[in-house]
């Protein structure tokens, strides 16, 4: 038996004048990260720098970055879109422009921007456009949306790398959209208090992230 599976990768991310207008307040965000203690809002302590990725349901790669060493904070949320702040209902219509993401908060001290890269790579299909396993569509678009040229440059750096390796396998062309992600007050919007560290919450929820395909390093 054969089962259909439609193709989303000629599905187009909305342009700002179809997507849904949002609102003006932001989403109540807990104090306090659910696992660490740590706050999710900022501003963060001296030092810290902050990375958004988008790797398919947030749920589940939240956790892996809260797991790591040198992570102060993590946070899930919508990023790469138009609609202000966007409810998780708006954004699962694809008509907010955003892909579900995670707010990495990290000591550059304790972890390299290639160590994070590294889980990011390993742990979701960055060869699947608009999807990841049945969670289809572009909110579940594969992205790195980095804080400054600098670690732009990094990323695109580690998505060569990681190509390099996937052709060798014989796996196909990276989809993952990199991208500056600006002002973080403006173009990253935090989930609902549920989504936050859904999976410390809920240990038997749902997630469809693991190692994918290819060893980064």
């Amino acid at each position: 038996m054969s089962f259909f599976r439609r193709d989303v990768s000629n599905i187009e991310v909305p342009t700002a004048e179809q997507c849904l207008p949002g609102r003006e307040t932001p989403v109540a965000v807990p104090d306090a990260h659910y696992v660490n203690g740590n706050p999710l809002v900022g501003p963060f302590p001296d030092g810290m720098e902050t990375l958004v990725v988008g790797m398919g349901c947030f749920w589940g790669a939240e956790r892996f970055f809260w797991q790591m060493d040198g992570v102060y904070t993590t946070a899930a949320g919508y990023a790469g879109g138009t609609t202000p702040n966007p409810t998780y209902e708006e954004t699962c219509t694809g008509m907010t422009g955003h892909t579900e993401a995670v707010l990495v908060v990290f000591d550059p001290a304790e972890v390299s921007l290639d160590e994070l890269f590294a889980v990011f790579w390993e742990n979701h299909d960055a060869t699947t456009p608009n999807r990841q396993g049945n969670d289809m569509g572009t909110q579940y678009r594969s992205a790195i949306l980095a804080n400054s040229p600098a670690q732009l440059a990094a990323a695109e750096a580690s998505r060569d790398r990681y190509q390099a390796l996937l052709t060798e396998k014989g796996f196909g062309e990276i989809s993952t959209e990199i991208a500056l992600l600006g002002d973080l007050d403006h173009n990253w919007y935090y989930a609902e208090d549920y989504h936050q560290q859904y999976l410390a919450k809920n240990p038997g929820g749902y997630c469809n992230h693991g190692f994918c395909q290819v060893q980064y390093s």
